[in-house]
C-alpha cells in the first residue's frame, strides 16, 4: 500500500512529471518518471475508461500501487512518476511491464 505521502494527487505535479520527465512506453503502459530532491519517491496513476469498466480500472489501479510501493525502497534516488495504463493492461503482463519501463526510466534518469 501507498502511504498518502507518497502519492501524487495535484494536477501540476502530474503535469510537471509528464512534460519535465523521461518516458518509456510499454504494451500496458506508458511511464513518466523525474528526479526528485526530498524523499519520499512518488506515484501518480491514469486509468481511463478505455482500460474497462469501473471494477477493471480499479483492479489495474490496485495492482499498480502494489507495484510502485515494492519499487521504491530498490530505487538510487527519489523520483516522481506518473504511471498512464494502456488498454491491453486489464489483461496484460502489468508487473514486467512496470518493472521494465522503471528501469528504463531510472536509467534514463541516472544518466
Amino acid at each position: 500500500m501507498l502511504p498518502a505521502a507518497s502519492r501524487i494527487r495535484t494536477p501540476e505535479d502530474f503535469r510537471g512529471t509528464m512534460r519535465q520527465g523521461v518516458r518509456s512506453g510499454r504494451r500496458c503502459l506508458v511511464l513518466h518518471a523525474r528526479r526528485r530532491t526530498e524523499l519520499p519517491s512518488r506515484a501518480g496513476f491514469v486509468v481511463s475508461k478505455v482500460v474497462g469498466g469501473a471494477v477493471q480500472r480499479n483492479r489495474v489501479k490496485r495492482r499498480l500501487r502494489h507495484l510502485a510501493a515494492g519499487e521504491f525502497g530498490s530505487l538510487a534516488f527519489p523520483v516522481d512518476i506518473v504511471v498512464r495504463a494502456l488498454p491491453p493492461a486489464a489483461d496484460g503482463d502489468l508487473a514486467g511491464d512496470f518493472h521494465s519501463a522503471l528501469e528504463a526510466c531510472v536509467r534514463k534518469l541516472a544518466a
